[in-house]
């Protein structure tokens, strides 16, 4: 795994909060989409949930019920993966890991069709109703979902402290190269650490 480089900028204020990308059965279960280290993250994300749960979003990626629903690309995309359909897959896949679910409410869960969250309106006015400027990320995948998280929170201005030991990819290669990215381009903008160091940072 690629390095992390801490919290260059300090503590985080009241106004962070933890923001869980896709922790979902469909990737932790045997389906096409089976990423093996969202369990070996999961005690991370439960005990940054557990110490914040009013302050933890979570978003769920939710398919689209069939290939033929899809638009441009998106159509293309299902047809290679047709098993992934809500249609195929059922309505439960899209549910939380079981072991999250006990922390919603008052934790709150936003829903997306897409890689980002914030191609809708509802993430971003929820952290504006409460002056929200830091997030905490988590969760997979670090070069699909948990990447277009992260963009378009730089985007908007956010401070964004990627939690290195709790968030995963498919290939260790590729979270390698997401973790050198964030630390080497957007150092400015995105921090790395590990669950213990932003814990002992979120007082």
């Amino acid at each position: 795994m690629a390095g992390k480089d801490g919290l260059k900028f300090g503590e985080l204020g009241p106004r962070a909060v933890h923001l869980c990308v896709d922790a979902q059965r469909m990737f932790s279960e045997e389906t096409d989409w089976h990423t093996p280290w969202l369990a070996r993250i999961l005690p991370n994300i439960e005990r940054l949930t557990a110490v914040r749960p009013e302050r933890t979003v979570f978003t769920r990626f939710v398919p689209i019920r069939s290939a033929e629903e899809g638009r441009g690309a998106w159509r293309r995309y299902y047809e290679h993966w047709p098993k992934m359909t809500l249609d195929a897959l059922g309505p439960e896949m899209v549910e939380l890991m079981p072991s999250l679910t006990r922390f919603v409410p008052p934790a709150k869960v936003v829903d997306k069709l897409v890689y980002s969250p914030w191609m809708r309106p509802d993430l971003e006015r929820m952290l504006e109703a409460e002056a929200i400027d830091t997030l905490v990320v988590t969760g997979g995948e670090t070069d699909v979902c948990v990447l277009a998280t992260i963009l378009g929170a730089v985007d908007r201005g956010y401070r964004v402290i990627v939690a290195c030991d709790a968030v995963c990819s498919s290939a260790d290669q590729t979270y390698d190269a997401m973790m050198f990215l964030y630390q080497s381009r957007f150092g400015e903008q995105i921090e790395t650490a590990p669950t213990a160091e932003i814990l002992d940072a979120w007082r």
